[in-house]
């Protein structure tokens, strides 16, 4: 089967290489799937830049923990009835030095969750991760009907679904952006109110538009960067469910400013999800995604082949959407 993997950290068109391995078989307690596309996250590409300088986990790594495909196989104590499943996956990768950039993948079986038939391969690929993160973030700490919450990159791949189960869960949405693309961006996803960061004094626009009164929850993409602006606008007893902080990875915490408030600060992983909440962010998943109301926007498809661009692109910051790779041949993954 056909494989992407690096040996090494590094930049994409130097350390990932194509080529041929064999394909995997299915263990007990899993299934084996034909990969229809796979999903690109920052996880992947800072594991393969090295970001984090812990060194590689494994020899050799494909790379990718989110995907969808096709169940071709189940190992011994798996519902043979599975078989022919279109399926999502997530975790892929996590604790394996296999993923879903390869024609098959092995996964645990509940990891491959049942997709909706008029849900394409594509899009499929961009829930483990981005989906996953933005509903934990948002549901965590209970109902948000009537709640004013604040996304910050509302126009990213996890802020964008943010916004779409917020206002699937009835909260009123304020995004922030850094350009007026971006703007449309999160505008399209349901966001009521857009600040543009850049351009506008963030804190200043957010408590005008609250009456001064603040917001009950902050999605935060970049946790040390925004402190500041997350201090001043949260309420009291309001929660920020923080799930990166690039720029600032070790930020000094402002203790008092927070306790004060009686501020909850919870750190958001997609891949270490409790199981209560990975079942219920699987069901609502599933539900909004068959009404409409979550629909993962692309912002560009490359094939297997070209998966250090799609890597490059990724890592540069500037698409907005996700970048996914097609692994049918003929680029087919959405009607097959």
């Amino acid at each position: 089967m056909r494989a992407a993997w690096y040996e090494r950290a590094g930049p994409p068109q130097d350390v990932l290489t194509i080529g041929e391995m064999a394909k995997p078989v299915p263990g007990r307690g899993e299934v084996l799937v034909r990969v229809k596309a796979s999903g690109i996250n920052p996880s992947d590409f800072k594991q393969r830049a090295g970001w984090r300088k812990e060194g590689l986990p494994y020899p050799r790594i494909v790379p990718h923990s989110d995907g969808a495909g096709v169940i071709e196989a189940v190992g011994a104590g798996v519902d043979a009835g599975r078989e022919g499943q279109r399926v999502w996956l997530y975790n892929t990768q996590r604790g394996r030095p296999w993923g879903t950039a390869a024609d098959y993948v092995t996964v645990p079986d509940a990891q491959a969750v049942p997709l909706p038939d008029d849900i394409d391969f594509i899009e499929a690929a961009c829930l483990g991760v981005p989906a996953s993160t933005a509903h934990f973030a948002v549901f965590a700490d209970g109902a948000v009907t009537g709640s004013t919450i604040l996304v910050a990159g509302g126009a990213g791949s996890v802020g964008h679904s943010a916004v779409q189960f917020a206002k699937w869960g009835a909260a009123d949405v304020i995004a922030t952006v850094s350009s007026e693309a971006k703007s449309h961006h999160a505008r399209a996803a349901g966001a009521d109110h857009i600040v543009n960061y850049r351009t506008e004094p963030v804190i200043e626009r957010v408590l005008d538009l609250t009456g001064g009164s603040g917001v009950d929850r902050i999605v935060e993409v970049d946790f040390g960067s925004n402190l500041d602006i997350d201090v001043a606008t949260i309420k009291s007893n309001g929660v920020i469910a923080s799930y990166s902080s690039t720029r600032v990875p070790e930020p000094a915490l402002p203790y008092y400013p927070l306790a004060y408030k009686g501020v909850t600060v919870r750190f958001v992983q997609a891949y270490l999800l409790p199981p209560p909440a990975r079942k219920q962010s699987i069901d609502d998943i599933t539900a909004t995604l068959r009404g409409g109301q979550l629909k993962p926007a692309i912002a560009e498809i490359f094939p297997l082949e070209r998966i250090a661009d799609a890597h490059a692109l990724a890592e540069a910051g500037t698409a907005i959407g996700n970048v996914v790779l097609d692994l049918t041949s003929g680029g087919a993954a959405a009607g097959d």
